[in-house]
Protein backbone atom coordinates (compact mmCIF):
# COMPACT_ATOMS: atom_id res chain seq x y z
CA UNK A 1 0.00 0.00 0.00
CA UNK A 2 2.51 2.36 0.84
CA UNK A 3 5.35 1.32 -2.17
CA UNK A 4 5.21 3.84 -4.88
CA UNK A 5 4.39 1.84 -8.30
CA UNK A 6 6.79 3.10 -10.84
CA UNK A 7 4.90 3.65 -14.15
CA UNK A 8 5.83 0.94 -17.35
CA UNK A 9 6.65 2.58 -20.43
CA UNK A 10 4.46 1.72 -23.15
CA UNK A 11 6.05 -0.22 -26.33
CA UNK A 12 5.49 2.01 -29.32
CA UNK A 13 2.54 1.38 -31.06
CA UNK A 14 2.24 1.97 -35.32
CA UNK A 15 4.73 2.36 -37.65
CA UNK A 16 7.80 4.74 -37.14
CA UNK A 17 9.14 6.61 -40.23
CA UNK A 18 12.32 7.75 -40.99
CA UNK A 19 12.45 11.67 -41.01
CA UNK A 20 13.32 13.07 -44.28
CA UNK A 21 16.36 14.42 -45.98
CA UNK A 22 16.60 17.61 -46.52
CA UNK A 23 18.87 18.83 -48.74
CA UNK A 24 20.94 22.04 -49.16
CA UNK A 25 20.01 24.91 -51.29
CA UNK A 26 22.07 27.42 -52.61
CA UNK A 27 21.76 31.39 -52.42
CA UNK A 28 21.61 33.52 -55.03
CA UNK A 29 21.71 37.28 -54.75
CA UNK A 30 19.38 39.46 -56.06
CA UNK A 31 19.17 43.13 -56.49
CA UNK A 32 20.07 45.53 -53.71
CA UNK A 33 17.81 47.16 -51.82
CA UNK A 34 18.14 51.19 -52.35
CA UNK A 35 19.16 52.90 -49.44
CA UNK A 36 16.68 54.33 -46.79
CA UNK A 37 15.54 58.11 -47.95
CA UNK A 38 16.50 60.49 -45.15
CA UNK A 39 13.73 61.79 -42.95
CA UNK A 40 13.64 64.31 -40.38
CA UNK A 41 13.53 63.83 -37.19
CA UNK A 42 10.20 63.13 -35.07
CA UNK A 43 8.65 65.66 -32.70
CA UNK A 44 9.08 64.29 -29.33
CA UNK A 45 6.46 61.93 -28.16
CA UNK A 46 5.23 63.21 -24.92
CA UNK A 47 4.91 66.89 -24.38
CA UNK A 48 6.58 68.15 -21.20
CA UNK A 49 4.40 68.31 -18.32
CA UNK A 50 3.85 71.94 -16.85
CA UNK A 51 2.22 71.42 -13.39
CA UNK A 52 0.43 73.80 -12.76
CA UNK A 53 -0.35 74.97 -8.78
CA UNK A 54 -3.68 73.39 -8.70
CA UNK A 55 -2.00 70.30 -9.83
CA UNK A 56 1.02 70.63 -7.50
CA UNK A 57 -1.98 71.87 -4.56
CA UNK A 58 -3.54 68.10 -5.47
CA UNK A 59 -0.59 66.34 -5.32
CA UNK A 60 0.54 68.05 -1.78
CA UNK A 61 -3.58 67.26 -0.62
CA UNK A 62 -3.14 63.41 -1.88
CA UNK A 63 0.54 62.82 -0.42
CA UNK A 64 -1.12 64.31 2.84
CA UNK A 65 -3.93 61.97 2.72
CA UNK A 66 -1.82 58.94 2.30
CA UNK A 67 0.28 59.56 4.90
CA UNK A 68 -2.24 60.28 7.49
CA UNK A 69 -4.02 57.21 6.25
CA UNK A 70 -1.15 54.79 6.52
CA UNK A 71 -0.16 57.07 9.99
CA UNK A 72 -3.74 55.98 11.43
CA UNK A 73 -3.39 52.11 10.50
CA UNK A 74 0.35 52.23 12.19
CA UNK A 75 -1.11 53.82 15.24
CA UNK A 76 -4.15 51.53 15.73
CA UNK A 77 -1.80 48.33 15.50
CA UNK A 78 0.61 49.67 17.76
CA UNK A 79 -2.86 49.86 19.91
CA UNK A 80 -3.78 46.68 19.44
CA UNK A 81 0.12 44.97 20.77
CA UNK A 82 -0.40 47.54 23.59
CA UNK A 83 -4.09 46.04 24.60
CA UNK A 84 -3.31 43.02 24.13
CA UNK A 85 0.19 42.96 26.03
CA UNK A 86 -1.57 44.70 29.20
CA UNK A 87 -4.28 42.19 28.78
CA UNK A 88 -1.73 39.14 28.83
CA UNK A 89 -0.60 40.84 31.99
CA UNK A 90 -3.36 41.38 34.06
CA UNK A 91 -4.37 37.71 33.75
CA UNK A 92 -0.64 36.49 34.09
CA UNK A 93 -1.17 38.63 37.59
CA UNK A 94 -4.28 37.12 38.33
CA UNK A 95 -3.57 33.11 37.24
CA UNK A 96 -0.10 34.23 39.57
CA UNK A 97 -1.99 35.22 42.82
CA UNK A 98 -4.36 32.00 42.36
CA UNK A 99 -1.52 29.57 42.33
CA UNK A 100 -0.21 31.56 45.27
CA UNK A 101 -2.85 31.56 46.94
CA UNK A 102 -3.44 27.51 46.70
CA UNK A 103 0.13 26.92 48.12
CA UNK A 104 -0.83 28.97 51.26
CA UNK A 105 -3.90 26.65 52.26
Amino acid sequence: MFRPKLPTMPLPTGTVTPPAVVEPTTITPGTPAPPPAPTAPAPPSRPVVQPTPGTALALVGGGTAVVLVVGAVLVSMLLAVAVTAASLAICALVIRSLVNAQHRR
